[in-house]
This record gives C-alpha cells, sequence and structure tokens, in this order.
C-alpha cells in the first residue's frame, strides 16, 4: 500500500476474533467494525475499507453459510486465508464469582463450543445467545451486569475491564476457524508456492452434474479441500455479474468448491474449462496463497499484534 497503513473491516466490536484475525492477516492494520457481516462487504466496495477479513468455517461448527451467500451477492475477491486458533474465556465483573452467576451470553456457537465444560464447572445457569463474542463482554461491562458472563476472548476481558473466571473453556483444544480476506481486486496467481482456489457452481438441472465436475478434478490429481452444497430450491439468489448488475436466478442447489491448485497452473485452467462445459453457473471467487503457518491452540497465538 506504499506506506499507507492498511484499513480492514471486521464483523464484531474490538476484542472479537475477527478482530484477531485481522490482525494475524494484516499486522498493523487499522482494524475496523462492523455490526454485521455485509456492512463489512459495503466497507471494501465503498472503499471505506481496503481490506475485509470474514470468517468462513470453523472447524467444529462448520461453515458460516451467511458469508458463502454475501459471496455470491457482492463482487469482491478472496486474495487470502487465515486459520486462527479459538481460546475462550469465561468473563465476568470485577469480584463476581461464579456461583454469583445466573446466566452465560456469547456468539451461539461459541456457546456450543463450550456447553460440556461448562457443566463441569458445576455452572446452573440460563445460556443466552447474542451477535458476537467480544459484544457480550461489553455489554455486562456497560450494564454493570453482576449476574451475568460471557464467554470471549482474553484481549475483550482487558479491553472491557473483566476478570477471566476461566481460561480455555472451550471443550476441544483444536477448535479453528478459517477467515478469508476480501479484496475489491483479485491478486495475480502464482506458482512459487502453495495456492488455493475457490469456485462456486450450478446447474440449472439439479445434482447430476456433480460427478462429472468431481472428475474433472480427479482426472488431474487435483486435492478437493472442501465441497458444499447449498439447496434453493424454493427461492431464487441474486447473483452480481461482471457488470456489478444483481440478476435473480434459480438454481436447485448451489455447490461450494475448495481445491489446491493456483489458476496460474494449466492443469487448474483445463479443469475449470471442462467444469464449464457441465455447468450452467460458474464463479472463481479467488485463487490465493494457503495459510501454511502452523498454530498451536494456546492463549498467546490468537492475540492482536
Amino acid at each position: 500500500m506504499h506506506g499507507f497503513q492498511l484499513r480492514v473491516a471486521y464483523q464484531g466490536v474490538p476484542g472479537a476474533y475477527s478482530e484477531a484475525a485481522a490482525g494475524k492477516a494484516y499486522p498493523n492494520c487499522e482494524a475496523i467494525p462492523c455490526d454485521q457481516f455485509e456492512v463489512a462487504f459495503k466497507a471494501v466496495e465503498l472503499w471505506i475499507a481496503d481490506r475485509a477479513v470474514l470468517p468462513v468455517e470453523n472447524s467444529l461448527g462448520g461453515s458460516i453459510h451467511r458469508n458463502y451467500d454475501l459471496l455470491l451477492r457482492h463482487r469482491l475477491h478472496i486474495v487470502g486465508e487465515v486459520q486462527l486458533p479459538v481460546h475462550h474465556c469465561l468473563l465476568a465483573l470485577p469480584g463476581v464469582r461464579k456461583e454469583y452467576l445466573s446466566r452465560v451470553i456469547s456468539h451461539p456457537q461459541a456457546l456450543a463450543q463450550c456447553e460440556h465444560t461448562l457443566t463441569k464447572l458445576g455452572l446452573n445457569v440460563t445460556r443466552e445467545a447474542v451477535d458476537d463474542t467480544a459484544g457480550a463482554a461489553e455489554y455486562i461491562a456497560t450494564n454493570n451486569l453482576r449476574d451475568t458472563a460471557a464467554i470471549a476472548s482474553a484481549r475483550a476481558a482487558d479491553l472491557y475491564g473483566l476478570q477471566i473466571l476461566a481460561d480455555g473453556i472451550q471443550d476441544d483444544s483444536s477448535n479453528v476457524t478459517r477467515f478469508v480476506m476480501l479484496a475489491r481486486e483479485p491478486i495475480i496467481p502464482r506458482t512459487d508456492r502453495p495456492f488455493k482456489t475457490s469456485i462456486v457452481f450450478a446447474h440449472d438441472k439439479g445434482t447430476s452434474v456433480l460427478f462429472k465436475v468431481l472428475s474433472a478434478f480427479a482426472f488431474r490429481n487435483i486435492s478437493l479441500t472442501k465441497i458444499e452444497s447449498r439447496p434453493h430450491r424454493n427461492r431464487t439468489i441474486r447473483l452480481v455479474d461482471d457488470a456489478n448488475v444483481g440478476t435473480a436466478k434459480h438454481f436447485e442447489y448451489m455447490f461450494y468448491v475448495d481445491f489446491e491448485a493456483s489458476m496460474a497452473e494449466v492443469r487448474a485452467q483445463n479443469a475449470l474449462a471442462e467444469v464449464q462445459e457441465f455447468t450452467s453457473f460458474l464463479r472463481v471467487l479467488g485463487s490465493y496463497p494457503m495459510d501454511m503457518t502452523p498454530w498451536c491452540p494456546s492463549r498467546g497465538d490468537h492475540q492482536v499484534p
């Protein structure tokens, strides 16, 4: 960015895991909080931000379908990925003891990811879902709630003046969320390092095309890292075309595929040319470097620099 500080949009408030992912993806960036996923997309489209960093799947909770749908509705490109270990803490106001609690609030996935540990801690409390983890911590601090705890990051505790009642309360220590980085323009694919390519396709004649598409990759020894179908039987979906004009189209299923190859490779180009013959809709969401950084599910890994 020629010396300018990169502005990176994320969903949530300061202390959210998405903010940590933005810091890992773009160290020393200016992180811009957005209250909704779609606001982060629009921030990049309107030049308010240079990038957006958004979650697309969790190793325990699966895909974040809302963001896959938004990728179709907006003309942004995936330019990278980052994997972030999720380290949950139980937070409350200073001086509050666990036996005082009657309620725990957090994002629904965070509540689900800590269910067994909360039971082991002997907490007979009501679980209540809110929009995001750090927002739960902020809500407790703002409203001085002494009967309520939040599940959020250690950074959220520091930001909102809460104490950590229990550290590392996720049921599975290998809990990882994958984020993608989005930009207005795609990057130029290369072959000097491992690349991943994400595509979405559909056929108006149903699912019979799937075997042919998979064969196009298998024949060329291209490994798939993700394949997922989304039913759209009873509703049309608005797709943004190259002219950035939304068109309502009806497909029975949408298929999302990630594969380990760069679009700079001839085998990937030939595979997609073959896929295009079998499908009535195909879009390359991005061809980008794979996140090859090793991670350890320890507390320090997810902190924003």
